[in-house]
């Protein structure tokens, strides 16, 4: 199933409209720096997430009880630049608020190392960090038999690959890798007497040779040759989970779902169809709005100059190349600016100034493409403003493949 990873409300009520089409439940997580008890990027803390979520659900008219909760990357990794006992015990803090607010699958990341430890901590270390986190969850929760738990020390980074990793060559996890992480987890875990956790404990997370750049996409090559479903053969309840699984094609994720990836993340992509629906529309105004000036553009630009910390450790080259990566890379890293008020207001003025009056099809066909045309067309019966049904209507046609992958939609 798909594993939407995104805070923005579009996204989440695109998302939401989808699986009630398809009367499919949606999978909706957070991430350590997006979500945390200090409120991370996003302002949010766990609880505030999915009060927000299930708003908007209610909003939609649909069933909050469609929604299930993760928690991503949940560890150290976000106070990785402080000593290993104050990084824990803020991700200690952190599981037990996530698992109090609902979050039920719960992704133990403690592969990274904190201040004066090795970029990624080995095998044993990050286990017993893992069980640590595992044992505090399962104290936190009312019903501990609710929870289910993902882990892994070769877990790809949020958002995708940085500029100085590239994106080339990605090489899949090894099975012998694989095998040593469930050992080592298995062996925390047994010695935090977790063993009823253990057997909630579902999820590996590896790499299948997927990842994405500012500027390329690593493609899943769908002859390559299947080494890691041999892991599972002495662990029955197990199945992989595959982070970075972005702008691959369709095809792509019916074969990594056959490998036994039950869980395909995805985020940026779905925030990249959003800016790609908004730029439209921009575009759009210029020949339905009389004077109009292009706003949207502009103001995402001044916003991400003025304050470039969420970009410009992602992104390199000359003036001209940060420019069209601020805007259109496919690490997307323009998603974090969307919530300012500054960027609101522009969306906001924008979707206004374009009106209630559905332009002529001929002049859409010049900005959106014939599926995700007809997707706002299918879409109109429930939404009914036309400019929210395309914006929708772009998320979707990024989403609907990965439903698509296990016969869930066509």
């Amino acid at each position: 199933m798909p594993s939407v990873c995104s805070a923005h409300p579009d996204v989440i009520a695109a998302s939401l409209l989808l699986a009630e089409e398809l009367d499919q439940p949606l999978l909706l997580e957070a991430t350590s720096n997006q979500v945390n008890q200090f409120g991370g990027y996003t302002g949010m803390r766990p609880a505030d997430f999915t009060a927000f979520s299930r708003g908007i659900s209610t909003d939609l008219g649909i069933s909050p009880d469609r929604l299930l909760f993760g928690g991503d990357h949940l560890g150290p990794q976000a106070w990785r630049s402080e000593p290993a006992e104050s990084a824990m015990a803020k991700a200690r803090d952190l599981v037990a608020d996530y698992v109090k607010a609902g979050f039920s699958k719960i992704h133990l990341d403690c592969s990274e190392g904190c201040a004066g430890e090795p970029a990624q901590v080995s095998d044993l270390v990050s286990a017993a960090r893992a069980a640590e986190l595992a044992e505090v969850c399962e104290a936190a929760a009312s019903d501990p038999e609710t929870l289910s738990y993902d882990y892994g020390t070769e877990v790809p980074p949020p958002g995708g690959a940085r500029a100085e990793e590239g994106g080339q060559g990605i090489a899949p996890t090894r099975p012998e890798s694989a095998l040593a992480t469930i050992a080592a987890h298995y062996a925390a875990f047994a010695a935090r007497g977790l063993d009823a956790a253990w057997e909630r404990a579902v999820g590996l997370v590896v790499q299948p040779g997927i990842e994405f750049a500012p500027d390329h996409v690593h493609r899943f090559h769908l002859d390559a040759p299947d080494h890691l479903t041999p892991v599972l053969a002495d662990y029955p309840w197990l199945s992989f989970e595959a982070h970075s699984t972005d702008y691959q094609e369709p095809a792509v994720f019916a074969e990594i779902a056959r490998r036994h990836f039950a869980v395909l993340k995805v985020g940026p992509a779905l925030t990249y169809a959003y800016r790609q629906a908004i730029y439209a529309l921009d575009a759009l105004s210029a020949w339905t709005v009389p004077d109009a000036e292009s706003q949207v553009p502009a103001v995402m630009e001044g916003l991400m100059v003025a304050s470039p910390s969420s970009w410009s450790k992602h992104y390199d080259g000359d003036a001209e190349r940060l420019r069209l990566l601020r805007h259109f890379s496919y690490a997307d890293r323009i998603r974090y600016y969307w919530t300012q008020p500054a960027a609101t207001a522009a969306v906001e003025y924008l979707l206004n100034s374009l009106g209630t009056t559905k332009p002529l099809p001929c002049l859409l066909e010049q900005f959106f493409a014939p599926a995700v045309l007809a997707r706002a067309e299918a879409l109109s019966a429930t939404v009914p403003d036309w400019r929210r049904a395309l914006i929708y209507a772009q998320i979707q046609e990024a989403l609907a493949p990965y439903y698509a992958a296990s016969g869930r939609a066509s």
